[in-house]
């Protein structure tokens, strides 16, 4: 039992409101009460007490789309030119990197990005793993480090063809083995596939058949032209309609960016509730192009926020987004604000919920998951419920969170790390930075 007082609520949700000199009751990792600090301290005496100082309570943040394993990525020289493609990227940087992990790699990489997370107020992150010499065990091993820090996860291994079919029919196994195993009430299970250019239709078959019941899959789709050109020249369709065809499309389904998707394939992603989720920093990165915001937004497609591996700095791919598609259609009023900011909030939140369809996510109210963030923003503007969305985007810097709960539980308070020990966590990492590296370096040569 928890009681945050004299906090500012940012509440979000369809009526978003600024609440000033308010307390938040929790009780069983859920929102129990609300009210004024004066009424609630005497309702509730014994609670703890955490004094937000006037800073803004409001709901974590979620990622909708990321790669834990990608850490070791960082300051990583590729051997030879630069890639002049996203082709080349995969082949030479994740194709190579991702073979490079053991188990003790995958460890330090999550237990880097969950510090991350915390310390940016992202309190859930849905994952999407590989390291095809470490497969069975690896998404417990991830779950374990979220569990341990207190973060909520959702997690799957990505089945590819481009390590044979034992290691495809392996990564199969293992996202079988983590859906039915896992009962941590911080953690989900899904069916992770790579993209459509690195699985045959003999693949897909066995994974079709293999993903339990009611549960959906997450996978790349159209992040460059050579997935489509691939799925063109082999199986005569676009890539959406490839997996409709296949059933892998739906509400409980993710596809990560659809970039280079046309109108019909718009039209089949939103019949069918699949979530899209957009990677904007990455995409950049990558220059690959950018999503049809708008366009997707007017078809009715429901949209997420990822960051691809970024950061867990999700303001900053909120405000991404904001700028990209304005500069992409030399048009400012592409990707509005309010859009940005409620994709973020409600469109992160109701994917996560389909996850652990039992909870309310995203938003300060009455029996919402006690996943919360203090904001130390001290606006010199008038700030109301219809004009918080540019507050944040233009006002939010990362270093302004300064606690972090879920599910009423303090990971990180006044900028003090609580579940993890951050220097712990990074020389771990750093002992073994050399030794993967060295790895993926013998790799990269031998091309």
């Amino acid at each position: 039992m928890m009681l945050v007082t004299n906090a500012t609520l940012l509440t979000w949700g369809e009526h978003n409101c600024i609440l000033e000199n308010q307390a938040v009751y929790f009780q069983d990792g859920l929102i129990h009460d609300l009210g004024e600090t004066s009424v609630l301290q005497v309702k509730y005496p014994q609670a703890q007490l955490l004094d937000a100082k006037g800073q803004l309570l409001m709901p974590g943040n979620i990622c909708a789309h990321t790669h834990f394993y990608g850490s070791y990525a960082r300051g990583m020289a590729i051997p030879g030119e630069a890639p002049k493609n996203f082709p080349q990227i995969l082949q030479r940087l994740w194709w190579l990197l991702d073979k490079s992990l053991d188990r003790d790699a995958v460890r330090a990489s999550a237990l880097v990005c969950v510090l991350d997370a915390i310390k940016h107020g992202t309190t859930a992150l849905i994952d999407h793993h590989a390291s095809p010499n470490f497969i069975e065990g690896s998404l417990d091993v991830i779950g374990e480090v979220m569990t341990d820090a207190g973060l909520r996860g959702v997690l799957c291994y990505e089945v590819t063809d481009r390590d044979g079919i034992e290691k495809a029919e392996a990564g199969i196994a293992e996202n079988v083995r983590f859906i039915q195993s896992n009962h941590h009430p911080l953690l989900a299970g899904t069916f992770g596939l790579h993209a459509s250019l690195t699985l045959s239709d003999e693949t897909l078959q066995k994974c079709v058949d293999a993903v339990p019941s009611g549960v959906g899959f997450h996978i790349h789709v159209a992040e460059h032209e050579a997935d489509q050109e691939d799925s063109l020249h082999r199986y005569g369709k676009r890539v959406v309609k490839r997996l409709s065809d296949w059933g892998i499309l739906g509400e409980r389904s993710i596809a990560a960016h659809c970039i280079h998707i046309d109108e019909t394939e718009r039209s089949l992603l939103s019949s069918s509730a699949t979530w899209v989720t957009h990677q904007p920093r990455s995409n950049m990165n990558n220059g690959v192009g950018a999503l049809d915001w708008d366009r997707m937004l007017n078809h009715g497609v429901r949209l997420a926020l990822g960051n691809d591996g970024f950061s867990n700095n999700m303001f900053a791919e909120w405000n991404t987004t904001y700028l990209l598609h304005k500069v992409v259609n030399r048009d400012p009023r592409e990707a509005n604000g309010a859009d940005v900011v409620r994709v973020a909030t409600s469109g992160n939140a109701r994917l996560l919920e389909t996850y652990f369809p039992s909870q309310h996510f995203g938003e300060i109210a009455l029996g919402a998951a006690a996943d919360c963030i203090l904001v130390d923003y001290k606006p010199f503007t008038p700030i109301t419920g219809g004009n918080a969305p540019w507050h944040v985007l233009f006002g939010f810097e990362s270093s302004m969170v300064t606690s972090t709960i879920v599910r009423g539980r303090v990971l990180m308070h006044d900028r003090q790390l609580l579940t993890i020990d951050e220097h712990e966590a990074i020389a771990f990492a750093s002992e073994l930075a050399p030794k993967v590296w060295e790895r993926y370096n013998q790799l990269a040569n031998a091309l």
